[in-house]
């Protein structure tokens, strides 16, 4: 369809019905075009073979032979032929033939077509008109009325197939016409109740590969992003109001006390101290979300290298070994097989490192942390933390990777809340996952990557 014409249900319905004729036309005109030389074609052969036999007999055996094999000719013709002859001498007097006298239409030899009286009435005839010896002139013909109305036949059962197309184009153009119509509006009425505020409304969708299914699904599969990042600005903005609010209160009543008792020295730069602490505390929140939101963001992709996943955590296992050491932990590290990927090195080495260091905090005295790098289902890999520490509840797995979410077993401990949540925006970037599992006890989380690092983030 032309740039140029404006899309439209009813434009597709009419476009529709004239490719149909333009296809019509296409197959009739050269089916047409053949009938037409074929008929001319067989006409002609069958004069021109009547004339040469007639012809050559009167050069052989004379007139009289000739007459007498017109006549014994036309006596065989069954009655109401079409067929036409005669023979007459140099003065176009008639020897032989059934019409009745020389037409005065034809006045040139050979091939023609002429309207000629016959009988009484006139018709339309292809004449073949053959000077003989002696001035003899013989006249074969045929009356192509009856051809003429074949013709005619197959003009009308042209124009019926016409009619038929149309009608079905037309019928046809508007089923189309009708739902186009009817996906369009369903597509209006979710776009509406978007803009009017319900993020959950999605195109419906049915199951096949047709084209407006595909760009369903696809503009469903953007609602669902644009779902998760709406509601996670709105966690976010909820999260920062709420867990920004304790630091900086105990900032401003640390300095507010200073201001009012003016302590000695040493207990001022405590307290001094202290703010610097609560001040950290907020920068790093800020710095999280930051990370957080380039990583949902996708703009970290575009820094993806080959990375070896094995290399990369066992240099975070060998980094926290010292403080795995110091808490008499044990910490263990293996790698099996080729773990290569595309990824970003210093996101995966964060990730690991938030595993580890959230399994230091919950594992027993003297217990066991194991960080196994191995290959996954599919096209995956997997680096799995297990620690022997008091676990996750199931009901709770599901909300530990939500933003500034602490479950009962962190009370008390350091941190805000950000750690899983920044590891499973890392598996969504490398088109992994994040997965938990009870380790019996205590945890095992599972960080999976796809190997080749091209797939859409999953959410």
């Amino acid at each position: 369809m032309p740039s140029s014409v404006r899309f439209s249900a009813l434009n597709v319905a009419l476009w529709y019905v004239a490719v149909s004729v333009v296809v019509l036309v296409m197959f009739a005109t050269p089916l047409w075009y053949v009938w037409r030389n074929t008929v001319e074609q067989g006409r002609t052969e069958l004069l021109q073979q009547d004339a040469h036999s007639l012809g050559e007999l009167f050069a052989t055996q004379g007139e009289a032979a000739t007459s007498a094999a017109i006549e014994a000719r036309i006596r065989n013709w069954p009655p109401g032929t079409r067929q036409l002859i005669l023979l007459t001498d140099g003065r176009l007097s008639k020897r032989a033939g059934n019409l009745p006298a020389w037409p005065r239409q034809v006045t040139a030899s050979g091939l023609q077509v002429r309207p000629i009286e016959v009988h009484g009435r006139m018709v339309s005839a292809s004449l073949l008109h053959l000077i003989l010896p002696d001035g003899y002139h013989l006249l074969v013909g045929l009356d192509i009325e009856r051809f003429e109305t074949l013709e005619n036949l197959f003009l009308y059962g042209l124009l019926g197939c016409v009619a038929t197309v149309l009608l079905s184009a037309a019928f046809g153009g508007l089923t189309i016409r009708r739902a186009l119509l009817a996906r369009v509006h369903g597509i209006s009425q979710t776009s509406s109740a978007i803009v009017e505020g319900d993020l959950s409304r999605r195109l419906p969708s049915f199951a096949g590969e047709d084209e407006l299914e595909i760009v369903a699904r696809t503009i469903n599969a953007m609602l669902d992003q644009i779902e998760h990042l709406v509601l996670s600005v709105r966690n976010v903005s909820n999260a920062i109001a709420h867990d920004l609010r304790t630091p900086l209160a105990e900032l401003r009543s640390r300095l507010e006390e200073l201001i009012v008792t003016r302590p000695g020295p040493e207990q001022t730069f405590g307290e001094i101290e202290a703010a610097i602490a609560d001040t950290d505390r907020v920068i790093a929140i800020f710095n999280a979300l930051l990370r957080l939101a380039e990583i949902d963001s996708g703009t970290r992709r575009s820094g993806f290298v080959a990375v070896d996943v094995g290399e990369v955590a066992g240099e975070v296992a060998e980094f926290y070994q010292p403080v795995a050491e110091l808490k008499g932990i044990a910490l263990r590290f293996s790698a099996r097989g080729e773990l290569l990927a595309r990824g970003d090195p210093l996101l995966l080495a964060q990730a690991f490192g938030n595993l580890v260091d959230n399994a230091l905090k919950y594992a027993q005295h003297n217990g066991t942390i194991t960080v196994d790098a191995r290959r996954g289902p599919g096209d995956s890999i997997e680096v799995q933390v297990c620690d022997d520490g008091p676990g996750i509840g199931d009901d709770e797995k599901a909300k530990v990777v939500e933003r500034f979410y602490r479950g009962d077993a962190s009370r008390g401990t350091p941190g805000v809340g950000l750690g899983l949540s920044l590891v499973a925006a890392v598996a969504r970037l490398h088109g992994g996952a994040l997965e938990l599992s009870d380790n019996r006890p205590g945890l095992c989380v599972s960080l999976l990557i796809d190997t080749l690092g091209t797939r859409a983030p999953r959410h």
